[in-house]
């Protein structure tokens, strides 16, 4: 689990195919100081298993299905990723919920910066659209997002400075994929309703 709140910014190091999908490195910087095989890493809103870290580099092991599934499958070396540890029950939840599980991948349909905001048009696959509220959550890339607007076809987030500086969401222009995951609970509630509904008498 994850709270959406980037903590750091890597850059792809390495990508090479293996039996079992892909091998990634990620230059973090000795990005966490205290990294251990086996804790999970968000990467772009991924939950990654770290294989090992050794100096700058973390690696990883990506199955076949994140790498259909996600953006990670088109990455080229230099990509910068966004990059938060799992959250303990003594982690500051900034952001909201955050599953590392992509729903789907979006397109980005506008970038426009509007004084001290930068405010981007998304538009979302029904898998992800259909739990998108205004002013609920959404996570982009890993990063926690307050929606601003929303139709059928699209929404909006505007980018805060902080977010600017910390995050890849800084470079996004129209036509660039991101990685798309709709709030938790809202799909907790929207399966608990449906097997309600399914299971009520006529």
């Amino acid at each position: 689990m994850f709270t959406g709140i980037v903590e750091r910014m890597g850059a792809v190091a390495g990508i090479s195919p293996t039996d079992d999908g892909a091998r990634l490195e990620i230059d973090a910087g000795g990005w966490p100081p205290n990294a251990a095989p086996g804790e999970s890493i968000s990467v772009d809103g991924c939950c990654l298993t770290l294989l090992r870290a050794e100096a700058s580099r973390l690696r990883f092991d990506v199955v076949p299905q994140t790498l259909s599934r996600t953006t990670l499958g088109r990455w080229r070396i230099g990509w910068k990723a966004n990059l938060e540890r799992s959250a303990t029950l003594a982690t500051l939840l900034g952001g909201h919920l955050v599953q590392g599980h992509v729903d789907g991948v979006g397109r980005v349909i506008d970038a426009v910066s509007e004084a001290k905001e930068r405010r981007v048009r998304i538009a979302a696959p029904p898998e992800v659209s259909a739990f998108l509220v205004p002013r609920g959550s959404v996570a982009v890339n890993g990063v926690s997002l307050t929606i601003a607007e929303v139709t059928e076809q699209w929404f909006d987030v505007a980018l805060i400075p902080e977010t600017i500086a910390r995050t890849n969401l800084s470079t996004l222009r129209a036509g660039d994929e991101v990685n798309l995951e709709a709030d938790s609970i809202a799909k907790l509630v929207d399966a608990s309703v449906r097997r309600a509904l399914a299971n009520s008498p006529p």
